[in-house]
C-alpha cells in the first residue's frame, strides 16, 4: 500500500496534483467536502455506465480503468495512482461513466459531489487551469494511443507500451525498473492483442538486451534503443 509523503496525514489532499497550486487554507476547507473511503484490491470504485457522478483523488494506493466487454474481455485503459483523480468527466457533463475504475492496491480515496467539484472550479481559477492542462495531457495521450492501435502492428505496439512505463518507472543510470510490472495478460489488454503475442515479444526483446524479465519485474535496461525501436516505426 502507497503510504502518504513525510508530514502529510493519511487524510491528506496535499498530494492530489491538481490541488498543487490552491494555498493551505482552500485545502482545509476542500478538505471538510469531502468524504474518506478505503477500497480492498480488486474492488470496484465506480462502474462503466452507471450514473453517479462524485469525483475521486486517490490519496493512497493505485486504481485501474478498464472496461468488461459482453463476452468477458478486459479492454485496459490505463493505472491510476497516488495523487490522481478520476470521475470528473461525468461530474462535468452529467453523461454516465465512461469506464469501470477498481482498486488494484489497498487504496485511500477522498471523494466530493459533482456540484462541490463544479462549484470549485468557478472560485477557484488556479484549479480550473490545472485542470484545463490535465484534459489536454489526456488528449494528446489519447491520440497517441488510437494511432498505436490503428497505425502499429501487435510487437510495436507492445514495444510501445514497454516504453510507457518505463517512462513513468524509477531509474538508475540507463536502466528503468517497472516494479511490479503488469502481467503479459494485462499488457495484452493494453494493447489489444493476446498473453502470447506479448510473452513472445517480451523474450524477444530480453534475447536482444534490451529488457530483463525477473520475476514481477521488467527492467529495462535500454531505454534510448527502445525509444528507437519505437520512434522507427511511429517517426516521431
Amino acid at each position: 500500500m502507497a503510504l502518504p509523503g513525510k508530514g502529510h496525514s493519511p487524510q491528506s489532499l496535499e498530494v492530489i496534483a491538481v490541488f498543487a497550486d490552491l494555498p493551505p487554507d482552500t485545502l482545509a476547507k476542500i478538505r471538510t467536502r469531502c468524504a474518506w473511503r478505503r477500497y480492498q484490491p480488486g474492488e470496484p470504485i465506480i462502474q462503466h455506465s452507471d450514473s453517479s457522478n462524485d469525483v475521486y483523488f486517490i490519496s493512497e494506493g493505485e486504481a485501474r480503468a478498464n472496461i468488461h466487454s459482453v463476452d468477458g474481455t478486459v479492454v485496459t485503459f490505463c493505472d491510476l495512482g497516488r495523487g490522481e483523480m478520476f470521475g470528473e468527466i461525468a461530474a462535468i457533463d452529467g453523461g454516465p461513466r465512461s469506464t469501470t475504475i477498481e482498486a488494484r492496491t489497498n487504496c485511500l480515496i477522498a471523494s466530493m459531489s459533482a456540484a462541490t467539484f463544479r462549484e470549485l472550479l468557478w472560485s477557484e481559477p488556479a484549479l480550473a487551469a490545472t485542470l484545463l492542462q490535465y484534459f489536454a495531457r489526456k488528449t494528446r495521450d489519447l491520440t497517441t494511443r488510437i494511432y498505436e492501435f490503428s497505425a502499429l502492428a501487435v510487437n510495436n505496439r507492445i514495444q510501445a507500451e514497454v516504453l510507457r512505463l518505463a517512462n513513468l518507472a524509477s531509474r538508475q543510470g540507463r536502466t528503468a525498473y517497472i516494479d511490479p510490472a503488469p502481467t503479459h495478460a494485462e499488457i495484452a489488454s493494453r494493447t489489444s492483442t493476446h498473453r502470447e503475442a506479448v510473452t513472445r515479444e517480451l523474450n524477444r526483446l530480453s534475447r536482444l538486451g534490451i529488457i530483463e524479465q525477473v520475476g514481477r519485474t521488467i527492467n529495462v535496461k535500454d531505454i534510448k534503443r527502445l525509444g528507437a525501436l519505437v520512434r522507427e516505426v511511429t517517426g516521431e
